[in-house]
């Protein structure tokens, strides 16, 4: 090898190590930018009406976010680069810094890729959440199998990145030490390391003036005019550091706090004007049911054609109350089952997954057992996954019934659980042999990826134009023949069902759907057999009105604590929240206010713009400091009794807690 200080200075300036640094950094920073291209082009349906001129200017902003996720990922190697050592030099040294490298950085690319399909899923970059998430599967691996072989395209842009990298990296050249003297190369190195540690540090917080904070996700909303767009700015790297560890809510004042009851307070109080009346309650969850597919809310779809995928819910919902605008609290199953059955939304993290899930909470078994129901859950899957076992345990209901207690792996899909048909069957003959009155909440498992129906099933449902058409039928069919053979049950006639979905699906056909509000809209059912509850009506409602709809149905007295309303009551104005792309949505009459914690980004008439194109913050003040005011009290609210575990009245504390069961 020639002496690195006989070479022309252009030579030696592009063998020298620290050139070799910026070089190979660069190239990490290339790779992560076409990743947020990637990431655009496979999800471009999410982001319709993106103009060219906005997507060049969120990719110029989404390089800082890049800049300090690789900081973070390369962070020893880089150090490694720069110690003042001359060992640093020797082949060893410099192959161990070449592997420590592509390891890091592939897994920093893999996080990226992931999410070009995982997006679709969550609609927002991926958080560290989701180990607590999958933590508690024991088929983790067979699901991440069947993840690798249905996106098999993506496996195929991670494998193309990775060889991209390491043919990059090879062609840096890198000489030895360029200098003589022992004491110049000690000194130098020293300044040079100090130097770049510093620029390291001012990159990783997104810049160097002390009253800098910390970039974090937020950060991404200076390089978007649609809140929407927030998540192509961002890279999932950045997103798993900036969250891993920070599940905590912070104190939020807004209000003095012996005023912010005033404005809105979870505490209910009810007052009845009848005795309670003892019916069943049973809560049917469906897996991923988003409203598109239910011909009977989308009448008006593809010029008055659109038949939907659900003909026994579109005959229910003919006799049922139900509602033209019907939002989930969040994106997730983890979300649903708090915000069905305990009216707790997600703000941010989901309950369960937060620091607080320990928290006393009550939830509609936990308060119709002091009027002795007999309460329960069903979910098809393994015992113990999603954590929804330790849920149902801490939200006082007495039976859990999973996998194990239904105890025929004959019926078992291989990836989610029991097939929906037959496990709806063995929760009807449950009921069945139940002590009336009963509370039970079922939550079904096959309108999920991979989306599969059961080989008898193949070729007997419409194939539509998504691959989970199938499936929403194949759950409708089930929840047909429940009904079919629960209506010859004694204590059918005596019960109120509830029908909503965990999440909208994945699978996306109307571009409404694709929207912050499409997004989130999921059905919200009652029926009674008994017929004296009906008719579509257009109040915005959410799914943690329906526990507290359900308690003012059956006229319970009992203060309780709840995020949502009784719908059957005039008294309280209509809302709904949920959190989506780091702000808050709050939905009231035909406005939708996006609050990102400390100021607007966005108010919209979602019900006439459905597509959410013309931003009205700017021109009806008088909504954006009417809705501000009641997020604001919303979020403090929420924030605070989290924080203080003061979730529901203090007098009802005993009856709550997980030893009750």
């Amino acid at each position: 090898m020639p002496d690195p200080v006989k070479q022309p200075l252009l030579q030696r300036l592009h063998g020298n190590i620290y050139t070799a640094l910026v070089l190979r950094f660069g190239i990490v920073m290339l790779l992560f930018s076409l990743c947020r291209v990637g990431f655009y082009l496979f999800n471009r349906d999410f982001f319709a009406g993106l103009k060219f001129a906005d997507l060049l200017y969120i990719l110029w902003g989404g390089i800082r976010f890049d800049l300090s996720a690789l900081l973070y990922i390369n962070a020893l190697y880089i150090v490694l680069q720069i110690l003042p050592i001359k060992q640093r030099f020797s082949i060893g040294y410099q192959n161990f810094c070449k592997y420590l490298f592509f390891v890091t950085n592939s897994i920093g690319l893999a996080a990226n890729v992931i999410d070009f399909v995982y997006f679709r899923f969550t609609l927002r970059r991926t958080t560290a959440d989701v180990f607590k998430q999958f933590e508690n599967e024991e088929n983790l691996p067979m699901l991440f199998g069947r993840f690798l072989i249905d996106y098999w395209y993506a496996l195929l842009v991670f494998v193309a990145l990775v060889v991209l990298m390491v043919v990059l990296y090879n062609r840096v050249r890198m000489w030895g030490p360029q200098v003589t003297s022992a004491w110049r190369y000690w000194a130098g190195g020293v300044v040079v390391f100090f130097g770049i540690v510093y620029v390291a540090i001012g990159g990783i917080r997104g810049g160097f003036r002390h009253s800098t904070r910390p970039i974090t996700l937020s950060n991404a909303g200076e390089y978007i005019t649609n809140p929407r767009d927030v998540d192509i700015v961002l890279n999932t790297p950045f997103a798993l550091i900036r969250t891993a560890g920070r599940t905590q809510l912070q104190p939020r004042t807004y209000f003095p706090e012996d005023s912010v009851d005033r404005i809105y307070t979870p505490i209910h109080y009810p007052i009845p004007s009848e005795p309670f009346r003892k019916k069943n309650v049973v809560v049917i969850i469906l897996e991923s049911f988003s409203k598109e597919f239910i011909g009977a809310f989308n009448r008006e779809k593809k010029n008055g054609a659109y038949e939907g995928y659900t003909p026994f819910l579109d005959s229910l919902i003919g006799h049922s109350k139900t509602f033209s605008y019907s939002f989930a609290n969040g994106r997730k199953s983890i979300d649903g089952l708090p915000s069905v059955i305990s009216s707790i939304p997600s703000l941010g993290v989901p309950y369960f997954l937060s620091p607080y899930s320990g928290n006393q909470v009550n939830s509609l078994q936990s308060l119709l057992k002091t009027k002795g129901y007999h309460t329960s859950f069903f979910h098809g899957a393994p015992n113990g996954s999603m954590g929804f076992q330790a849920f149902a345990n801490l939200a006082g209901i007495d039976h859990y019934y999973g996998m194990s207690e239904y105890g025929n792996s004959d019926d078992y899909d291989g990836m989610w659980g029991i097939w929906d048909e037959p496990f709806f069957s063995f929760f009807a003959d449950k009921l069945n042999s139940f002590q009336e009155p009963f509370a039970s909440t079922i939550f079904s498992v096959s309108s999920h990826h991979p989306f599969v129906v059961p080989e008898a099933y193949e070729n007997k449902f419409r194939r539509g134009d998504l691959v989970i058409h199938p499936c929403i039928q194949y759950t409708d069919m089930a929840l047909k023949n429940f009904f079919t053979k629960a209506a010859a049950m004694p204590w059918y006639k005596n019960t109120l069902f509830v029908i909503t979905a965990d999440h909208t699906s994945s699978e996306i056909e109307f571009d409404e759907t694709r929207t912050p509000w499409g997004f989130y809209s999921v059905p919200i059912i009652f029926f009674s057999p008994e017929q004296d509850i009906h008719g579509i009506d257009s109040d915005v409602v959410q799914q943690a009105d329906i526990m507290p709809s359900v308690l003012g149905y059956l006229h319970y007295d009992a203060p309780f604590g709840a995020f949502g309303r009784n719908v059957f009551s005039k008294d309280e104005e209509p809302f709904a929240v949920n959190f989506h792309n780091n702000a808050y949505q709050l939905f009231e009459n035909e406005f939708v206010l996006i609050f990102d914690g400390e100021k607007t980004k966005g108010l919209y008439r979602y019900r006439t713009d459905k597509l959410m194109k013309d931003n009205l913050m700017d021109k009806d003040k008088d909504a954006v400091l009417r809705m501000e005011k009641r997020i604001r009290a919303i979020i403090q609210q929420y924030s605070n009794r989290m924080i203080a575990n003061r979730l529901i009245p203090e007098a009802q504390a005993p009856i709550v807690t997980a030893d009750s069961n």
